[in-house]
């Protein structure tokens, strides 16, 4: 028999909770993507004036990955405590810390005023934004995937994934059209400051709504079973113990999956800004147009790809992403290199495209790996210290690589490495698609187990 908590939500209910994590993630991914174009076009100059500007910008992305070290531990926090408390509370806690944190970067005073202490103040609200951003997604893809059933779960949980090109979309959005009507000297000086601040308004709008939507119900059963194991004198064990015991392999596989999809997204819009404009001879507003385009794209193909992992499962959708990514990768370069507008659009785009092949199930898929009362931060474990190896050093590395051998080889071969690191492990890895959530729990605190109907025998 299915347990109540494993019933399809109301027709009315999904998609008010769908948009509450949308919103939420948005407005994240927002303050987290505003940071990283800023770095590639602004920091060098208003926090390291006095660098060589490819160092400068080598710096400036070195604040940029310290967000990225800050994740793995909120994501053990917030794992920690939103397999404890709940869901709910802790992406209200993870959206207030983040916008605060954006916001107060519109507020910085620069090396000009301050020396030194600008760098040092910017670093610190980065690791805040890394802290919150890797509570964010893990309880996010959660909170739609225990309330939605198996059948369409990985369209539903795909959703709160389009937060990132939303955010993308929004913050390139912002910047473009803020270099468009102000002069260098303008945006220099205080025009860089207009989409920091806004973060104070888009926080507002989103913990209205985040605030306004029901815990996870597969949750609360499994805490209700919790409470009646420890008044019956059962010793529950810290859910990251639990992880790191029953849920090693999954943990890996995650990490694993994680690093195509990571690397190559941030090399495919963040660093091709400065390449662009560094190498290429594409100016500031046609490169961060080109991200713009493909990030609409990427918004919409996201939930395809979704629905497609929920007809041939997650493994084979996140394979071909990561072959195809591989693949593309040299054309990718061809084209930004030919400095056109139309063959920049296409290699984002292409990309953008190809990768959320890997994205779009990937919320699903490691929803699916872990039991209940350890399932944040299983989730948030695998996908945020993957981040660390990934996502944190891949402008730093594309940039270090264009310094050294002024070619655009080497950062194509580095996407490659990683996209047969994430074949392997998505390779080994066992089909989830078929999971009832609500049955994948701890089995007498050795193993995981699931209904014989679902195949859900967890690793």
């Amino acid at each position: 028999m299915s347990s109540p908590a494993s019933a399809p939500p109301a027709p009315s209910s999904l998609p008010r909770i769908v948009a509450a994590s949308l919103i939420g993630t948005t407005i994240e991914w927002y303050d987290f993507f505003l940071y990283g174009s800023a770095a590639a076009l602004v920091f060098n100059k208003v926090f390291f004036p006095d660098s060589d500007p490819l160092v400068g910008t080598l710096l400036s992305f070195l604040t940029y990955a310290v967000g990225f070290a800050a994740r793995p531990l909120g994501a053990l926090v917030f794992g920690h405590y939103g397999d404890r408390l709940g869901r709910k509370r802790l992406l209200v806690l993870s959206l207030v810390m983040m916008g605060g944190a954006t916001f107060a970067i519109g507020l910085l005073p620069t090396h000009a005023a301050v020396g030194s202490l600008a760098p040092v103040l910017l670093t610190a609200l980065r690791l805040v934004q890394g802290f919150a951003l890797g509570g964010e997604w893990g309880g996010a893809v959660l909170l739609v995937s225990e309330h939605g059933d198996a059948r369409r779960r990985g369209f539903w949980a795909s959703w709160p994934q389009t937060g990132a090109p939303a955010g993308q979309l929004l913050a390139t959005g912002v910047l473009s059209l803020l270099t468009a009507v102000l002069s260098d000297d303008a945006f220099g000086s205080w025009g860089w400051r207009v989409p920091f601040l806004l973060s104070g308004v888009l926080v507002i709008v989103g913990l209205w709504i985040r605030l306004s939507v029901d815990e996870s119900p597969v949750f609360k059963e499994a805490l209700e079973r919790s409470e009646t194991r420890r008044g019956d004198g059962d010793a529950e064990k810290l859910p990251l113990v639990s992880v790191l015991r029953h849920h090693w392999r999954d943990v890996l596989v995650a990490m694993g999956a994680r690093m195509a999809e990571n690397i190559s997204y941030y090399v495919i819009t963040a660093f091709i800004l400065v390449y662009a404009t560094t190498s290429a001879g594409v100016s500031k507003q046609t490169a961060l147009n080109a991200v713009l385009i493909g990030s609409a794209v990427h918004f919409a193909v996201i939930p395809a790809w979704g629905a497609l992992s929920d007809r041939v499962g997650r493994r084979p959708v996140y394979l071909l992403g990561a072959a195809g990514i591989g693949l593309w990768m040299f054309p990718f370069f061809s084209l930004v290199d030919t400095g056109t507008f139309g063959c920049l659009v296409l290699a984002v785009t292409v990309g953008l495209v190809v990768h959320g092949a890997m994205y779009a199930p990937q919320a699903a898929f490691f929803a699916e790996m872990f039991a209940t009362r350890m399932r944040y931060s299983g989730a948030s474990i695998g996908a945020q210290f993957a981040s660390v190896a990934a996502g944190a050093p891949a402008p730093l590395i594309a940039t270090a690589l264009l310094s050294a051998y002024d070619s655009s080889t080497p950062i194509a071969l580095y996407v490659i490495a990683a996209a047969v690191l994430t074949l392997i492990a998505v390779g080994v890895a066992r089909e989830t698609r078929h999971r009832d959530l609500a049955q994948v729990e701890a089995e007498d605190g050795d193993r995981t187990a699931a209904s014989p109907a679902a195949e859900a025998r967890t690793v």
